[in-house]
């Protein structure tokens, strides 16, 4: 597929952008000077959708703000949103594991910790590959939400 260099927007190789109408012939982006290059443009778009994933949110919000591709812009949202529920779940487990503790359970969460710690990991590395497959793998209740972001 091809996108336009100034909106992102998918051109199918026509000559101008549906969505602003920047030409897409490469002469004329060079002769007018005026389209800028996106950071990202030497990047494929799965690479790109993989590197989201790699610090969560932070790398997730660099992509989200200067990728316009719509693949990689799912992918930075998704990021972005598994790391808030991440930060969610984890709140909420330590605040139950501490429960536990003062009710002289703590074995409990010394069990369960590294199982979801693992969890997480495998999460992480699945995503990871599943944007680097060019796949627009959406998890349940975040991917919606990200589509929506990205602007499907």
């Amino acid at each position: 597929m091809a996108f336009c260099s100034a909106c992102g927007a998918e051109v199918s190789g026509a000559a101008f952008c549906p969505k602003c109408g920047a030409s897409q012939s490469p002469a004329a982006a060079v002769s007018t000077g005026t389209v800028a290059a996106s950071p990202t443009a030497g990047m494929d778009e799965n690479v790109a959708g993989l590197l989201c994933y790699i610090l969560g949110w932070v790398t997730g919000l660099i992509f989200f703000l200067i990728d316009k591709r719509p693949f990689v812009r799912f992918h930075a949202a998704q990021s972005i949103g598994l790391s808030i529920a991440l930060f969610a779940v984890y709140l909420i487990i330590g605040v139950l594991f501490t429960m536990l503790h003062f009710m002289s359970m703590g074995f409990i969460a010394l069990a369960i910790y590294p199982l979801l710690a693992l969890l997480v990991f495998i999460v992480w590395i699945f995503m990871m590959y599943k944007a680097y497959q060019h796949e627009k793998f959406m998890l349940p209740i975040i991917g919606p939400i990200a589509a929506n972001m990205a602007g499907k």
